[in-house]
């Protein structure tokens, strides 16, 4: 599935989330504290970043990805930085 995203030109990077480096919170300040936001505390697998022409063509690749790794897939829309 990822090198057809590669192949369609709308992949931009992926990865795992490596279990053995426990979640952490760093606050504004520089405080660090054990865990995490509790919206997210039941997180696995990874994130892949594709960038598409519309959200419904999201919607149609996440689709893609659910049947290759035969499990439902969270979209979220990444927030552009112009200055990035």
């Amino acid at each position: 599935m990822v090198q057809d995203a590669k192949d369609a030109g709308v992949w931009v990077f992926g990865g795992g989330i490596d279990e053995s480096i426990p979640p952490v919170m760093v606050d504004g300040d520089g405080a660090v504290r054990e865990g995490t936001d509790p919206q997210t505390t039941h997180l696995e697998g990874g994130y892949s970043v594709l960038e598409l022409p519309s959200y419904d063509a999201a919607l149609e690749r996440a689709a893609k990805f659910a049947v290759a790794c035969r499990c439902a897939q969270e979209v979220r829309a990444f927030g552009y930085e112009p200055s990035s």
